[in-house]
């Protein structure tokens, strides 16, 4: 049905890679008798690394055989220097075969759950993975039960890792995913997922980090059994019985929608191919809603099974069988930090402290699970996660804080107050179901389509206080710990660098001139890589030039703090080269960041690959 997945959890402190694979099989027609076995093997002296072709150019390429997708055959593409298909298929590295150095470790499927629904019952199987990090980078070759080989990499025991972060992984309703389908392309999904293997295949990523809406899940607005829910009014809609035909269709929704998503194309290579660390994902704004929309008992159980779909299928986690608990010792994953409960999800917070390498470590801020109205993480899972960061070794010189939703980035507080009027023509055009108006407001409570989103933000009013705070918190850290902290995010669906910094008071006389901090004195200097979205479309041209305008405003909101608040304009050239006369703050591309660190220098290179034209699946960056 679906599989293999990879997950990351971290490296300990003996070197030890810890992961895990996924596969769901349906039940019947499959014997257990014994369980599903996992085999990997690697050789430690063997360094690998997979080449691209030396020829020019190819007219298609193939995704390569994979065991749960229905639709794996060769696909056409774009002309560019791809790899030979005689030499590795994405997901496989043709190595120097078996040989007498191969390690070789054999691992029993865990049954960690069992979906039933009317098409039958099917088992969820974890495979824990223990890989120990020697001098040399390796591959990773895997099969299940003898079937196909796949593989992916992990790093040398003091190599910092190389990764690509995304988001936004599906389109919005209303966008014709062939618009994006470029020639030979099957999907419009594939094309920028194309463009990530193939640099995975030219130098290997260790870890792929997913930033947010990894899946879309708005479509369950049109499971039939909860149409009534839908097209109910307010008054009704916060008291509407959760009947059970209503629970088994969110079951369904999640489960189907999951199984589809992750098993075909190129996301299902990727996912497969190389580990998985990733962040929450539910419906959009999810916790943003009003109180008594978020409380309603139909509403509130969909938080509640789309978070436990998402631990279980981007995660590999079930609490139920694996237990809240992450003392050391107590959990399968060692980068777990459990928060507070969240409100409207039934579970607490699922943030994770990962190893990235010697000098640099990631935290997967959980920014969904306790979100509400007036907060985005409560001060439990804010002081779980300082304290954990407080352990990091002192040799780590770098943490990224991936947070979904940017931190520093253009404030929209007009258009906040605009969608929130009650006297907005667009809205009351839309909630009486004129002709043209109704994508203007959102299907679950019929405010506007943008609100959740914007009252999601961090820079939203309900969230401003929270967020200088937060901020401010993390400069303290920076400070005591000697760290560079980077923040990671995605939702916006474009790219933009936002740069938080020591505010440098001029003296006020003719000759006003400051100067900056130098960034490596600096322990407020932190920027925001924002990249979004490796599959979704851009905003429409005229947002983009607003959001840019809005970039070269001054912020004073932590001015009190000395700290500064800028936008790079880092997009002064198109992809094909030509120069940019304006938004050179905002790229409005498809796009996704490939991430690693200078030998020399031990910082962070953030690459940002831009799509270089729509559905083509080539990126310039």
């Amino acid at each position: 049905m679906v599989g293999p997945l990879l997950r990351y959890d971290t490296v300990d402190e003996n070197g030890l890679w810890r992961g895990a694979a996924l596969i769901v099989t349906a039940d019947s027609g499959s014997s257990y008798e014994p369980f599903p076995v996992l085999t990997y093997q690697w050789d430690p002296e063997e360094i690998a690394r997979p080449s691209p072709s030396t020829q020019g150019s190819h007219s298609s390429y193939d995704l390569g055989p994979h065991p749960a997708d229905p639709h794996a055959t060769a696909m056409a593409g774009p002309s560019a220097q791809l790899p030979d298909t005689n030499e590795a298929y994405f997901g496989d590295y043709k190595g120097k075969g078996n040989t007498r150095d191969d390690q070789t470790q054999h691992v029993t499927g865990q049954e960690i759950y069992v979906y039933s629904g009317n098409g039958g019952t099917f088992t969820f199987w974890r495979f824990p993975i223990q890989i120990q990090l020697g001098t040399n980078e390796i591959c990773i070759k895997y099969r299940i039960n003898g079937g196909i080989q796949l593989s992916f990499f992990v790093p040398a025991l003091h190599q910092n890792m190389r990764w690509a972060a995304h988001s936004c992984n599906g389109f919005s309703a209303g966008v014709n995913p062939d618009d994006f389908r470029g020639p030979g392309f099957k999907s419009g999904y594939d094309p920028m997922w194309i463009d990530l293997l193939r640099k995975h295949v030219e130098r290997p990523f260790h870890v792929l980090v997913g930033g947010g809406d990894q899946l879309y899940c708005d479509s369950l607005t049109r499971e039939p059994e909860i149409q009534e829910w839908i097209l109910a009014k307010s008054s009704i809609k916060k008291n509407f019985p959760l009947t059970g035909e209503i629970v088994s269709c969110i079951d369904r929704f999640f489960f189907n929608h999951y199984c589809s998503s992750f098993r075909m194309g190129a996301f299902a290579r990727a996912n497969s191919s190389i580990p998985m660390l990733n962040m929450c994902d539910l419906i959009d704004g999810f916790g943003s809603y009003p109180e008594e929309l978020q409380q309603s008992p139909v509403f509130k159980h969909i938080g509640t099974r789309g978070y436990f779909f998402y631990l279980l299928f981007q995660c590999f986690i079930n609490p139920l069988h694996d237990k809240l608990d992450d003392r050391t010792g107590m959990h399968m994953f060692k980068s777990l930090i459990l928060g507070a409960q969240g409100p409207y999800v039934g579970l607490p917070s699922h943030s994770f402290l990962s190893y990235l390498g010697p000098d640099v470590h990631i935290l997967m801020l959980d920014c969904r699970a306790e979100r509400k109205r007036s907060q985005v993480c409560s001060e439990f899972e804010y002081q779980k996660a300082f304290e954990r960061i407080r352990y990091l070794p002192p040799d780590v010189k770098h943490l990224v804080v991936q947070l979904g939703i940017p931190i520093a980035y253009p404030r929209m507080v007009f258009l906040e107050t605009a969608l929130d009027s009650m006297l907005n023509p667009l809205i009351a055009l839309g909630r009486s179901g004129t002709a043209g108006f109704s994508s203007f407001v959102n299907k679950f409570n019929a405010d506007a389509e943008l609100l959740d989103d914007l009252n999601d933000h961090w820079t939203a009013k309900c969230h401003k206080k929270e967020r200088n705070w937060f901020i401010q918190q993390m400069q303290g850290i920076a400070r005591m710990k000697s760290l560079r902290i980077s923040f990671l995010s995605g939702d916006v669906h474009c790219a933009a660098v936002g740069v938080l910094k020591t505010l440098v008071r001029g003296n006020g006389g003719k000759n006003n001139r400051t100067i900056d901090v130098p960034p490596e004195t600096d322990y407020r200097y932190m920027i925001n890589v924002v990249t979004s979205a490796i599959v979704n479309t851009p905003p429409p041209n005229g947002v983009i030039a607003m959001v840019s305008t809005l970039a070269t405003k001054t912020h004073r909101t932590l001015h009190h703090a000395e700290t500064d608040e800028v936008m790079l304009p880092l997009f002064t050239k198109e992809p094909n080269g030509n120069h940019r006369l304006q938004n050179k703050y905002i790229m409005g591309r498809r796009n996704w960041c490939a991430v690693s660190c200078d030998p020399e220098t031990q910082e962070l290179e953030f690459d940002i690959r831009v799509e270089i034209e729509k559905g083509v699946g080539v990126s310039f960056g």
